[in-house]
């Protein structure tokens, strides 16, 4: 069981999150469970149509990361068990991207926890975004978006 890590696209499912939370051994003192899933938008941050993504990572560093948020957020009072897992490959639009689920004694404990998660995985991640879109003429074009761009959009 892993709680992090970059995954290619098909070997890794939201049902293997969940199995990951329930093997944890202090899975007994959970009272919730929540779950972010990021999925590929049909349009850009621009207004452009998007027809899909391709995400690519420093892999070793990428799992490096991901497993240092989870564990350090896995510390923090009344949470039980933080899992970010992030998927690599060609996307279509609706596609899942990355799942992040943190299990703690309460509601109350789990959602800052799991807002955190995913503000610092989108930060701190090597994990590059290369968006397939459609302009207004109907040309199509590609190009890789840097996470910077994208937190100039809540």
């Amino acid at each position: 069981m892993t709680n992090a890590g970059v995954h290619e696209k098909g070997t890794f499912t939201f049902q293997n999150v969940i199995d990951n939370i329930k093997q944890d051994a202090n899975y007994h003192k959970a009272g919730a469970i929540g779950f972010f899933i990021g999925v590929v938008r049909g349009e850009n941050l621009d207004g452009e149509k998007c027809e899909g993504l391709k995400l690519e990572a420093y892999e070793e560093k990428a799992n490096e990361v991901l497993g240092k948020i989870s564990d350090e957020l896995s510390q923090k009072k009344g949470i039980v068990n933080v899992q970010i897992h992030h998927l690599l490959g060609d996307f279509k639009v609706g596609d899942d991207l990355v799942y992040v689920a943190v299990a703690g004694g309460h509601r109350t404990d789990i959602f800052p926890v799991l807002r955190e998660a995913v503000e610092r995985y989108k930060s701190e991640a090597p994990v590059f975004k290369k968006e397939r879109i459609i302009n207004e003429k109907g040309d199509r074009n590609e190009y890789w978006v840097s996470e910077k761009h994208d937190h100039k959009h809540p």
